[in-house]
């Protein structure tokens, strides 16, 4: 009876969220009132919901986590330095001469901005402002167009550094420790943030060559679709000491990529102290650009509080969803359900893999990373899957959530930016073939795992 009620409160908590109502209240309200419910039926133990102040109080104080404001920090004032900008003009400069040009400077300056900002939002609405226009101005397909924006800005989601991996880094190590003391090791292994950096940066360079080859072969394939620019206009963008331009443009992004990365890597920083160096770094690179003023910093701050108490209020109140479901037997309940499942583990991970590919349709990842993965983390990695792999495959399917319609937040960003011409089913008709992608990029994930466990293993080892 008890793993039922863990059930109907998992279903009423979507229904909840459906209705429009805040994340992190919904998830806490919905747990507490089962609770109540609950004990007053004699099917759950309030002892449970003892142990919330410790959980509550690693929150506070884990050193992982205090990465998430300053990536947003950095992040967000990089959005107001204007090298988004800089990086398209110069890239459609570089490959505007060829067909497809344009979409292929738009997933490149993606791929920078996503591993220097790591905020999907900021990526979107910025592309979607400066390239939308003059995409479908130079005959750009607008479904081509609008899908390769939202598919371009999302790969902050797996490209490092980003939010989503260090919420997951938080998420799987526990799910791991909790395994294996599950299985009688009592000396656990633990797999960091920087293993999970380290493991997504193959299969992200991977996804930006696949986004890339499927915009070369509609160039090939429909050259109506992706006309090159005209020769006047490309003189006109590069113009004198183009050369000085390119460099210019491409030497501010890059040189945070290697601070914050290349410490990580290098072993000479946890990501939460590369995290700091990047925040300095993005408030040098501000007032190199001349757009530092005390205006800007009060709106960064501001900007990243709001985004960090969001993400705390939301952990807590996923905190509290998950004492409740345990305390209802919902973790057990779990396990039996996926240990019964045929295939064995290939099986379980399958049909984990499903369910967050539909939840994705209606949550946002954080709440699918605090609520769906701690409820099935342990079980799959007590099935001897390992954290690294799982923690990657988990980013790619999150970052997919932010492009399957209705609710894509990809989506929501470039709707509320493109102009009026642009219908919202182009927008979901161009990113249909982005999503077909990343489904292919998770089978080879699946299928090759070395992909995201070789490189942490030759960077920690």
């Amino acid at each position: 009876m008890s793993g039922a009620a863990a059930l109907f409160m998992f279903a009423a908590v979507f229904v909840v969220l459906l209705a429009g109502y805040p994340v992190a209240f919904s998830l806490a309200g919905t747990a507490l009132a089962f609770a109540l419910v609950g004990d007053w039926l004699g099917g759950f133990d309030f002892a449970f919901l003892q142990a919330l102040p410790n959980r509550l109080y690693g929150i506070m104080t884990n050193e992982t986590l205090v990465a998430v404001p300053l990536f947003v920090f950095m992040g967000v004032m990089l959005e107001r330095s204007r090298i988004a900008e800089n990086l398209l003009e110069t890239m459609s400069a570089m490959f505007g001469r060829l067909r497809g040009g344009l979409g292929i400077s738009v997933t490149l300056v993606g791929m920078l901005l996503a591993a220097s900002t790591g905020i999907v939002g900021a990526t979107v609405v910025t592309m979607g402002l400066l390239s939308l226009p003059t995409m479908l101005r130079r005959g750009y397909d607008p479904a081509l167009s609008t899908g390769t924006i939202c598919a371009s800005g999302t790969l902050g989601q797996i490209i490092p550094p980003s939010i989503v991996l260090v919420l997951l880094g938080d998420v799987v190590s526990a799910a791991y420790q909790q395994a294996q003391l599950a299985s009688g090791v009592y000396s656990p292994e633990t797999v960091s943030v920087g293993d999970l950096f380290a493991g997504a940066l193959l299969p992200g360079v991977l996804l930006v060559a696949l986004y890339l080859s499927y915009l070369v072969a509609i160039a090939i394939a429909h050259p109506q679709r992706t006309p090159a620019l005209p020769e006047d206009t490309l003189q006109a963008l590069r113009g004198p000491a183009f050369a000085a331009r390119v460099a210019k443009a491409l030497m501010p992004p890059l040189m945070l990529i290697v601070a914050v990365l290349g410490s990580i890597m290098a072993g000479l920083a946890t990501p939460t102290e590369a995290a700091s160096v990047g925040a300095v770094g993005a408030i040098v690179l501000a007032i190199a650009q001349r757009r530092f003023t005390l205006a800007i910093l009060r709106a960064v701050t501001r900007s990243t509080m709001e985004v960090t108490s969001m993400v705390f209020l939301i952990l807590i109140g996923a905190s509290v969803f998950s004492l409740v479901f345990r305390g209802f037997g919902g973790d057990e309940l779990v396990a039996d359900l996926l240990s019964d499942l045929p295939g064995g583990t290939l099986g379980a991970m399958l049909v984990v893999m499903l369910l967050m590919f539909v939840l994705g349709f209606v949550l946002d990842f954080i709440e699918i990373t605090f609520v769906v993965v701690p409820i099935v983390g342990p079980v799959l990695l007590s099935m001897g899957l390992d954290p690294v792999w799982l923690g990657v495959m988990l980013a790619l399917n999150l970052q997919t959530s932010f492009l399957t319609p209705p609710f894509g937040f990809a989506l929501f960003y470039l709707r509320g930016v493109a102009p009026a011409e642009v219908t919202t089913r182009q927008i979901y008709r161009g990113v249909a073939p982005f999503i077909a992608i990343q489904l292919l990029m998770l089978a080879v994930l699946a299928w090759w795992p070395a992909l995201a466990t070789w490189l942490p293993g030759v960077v920690y080892d």
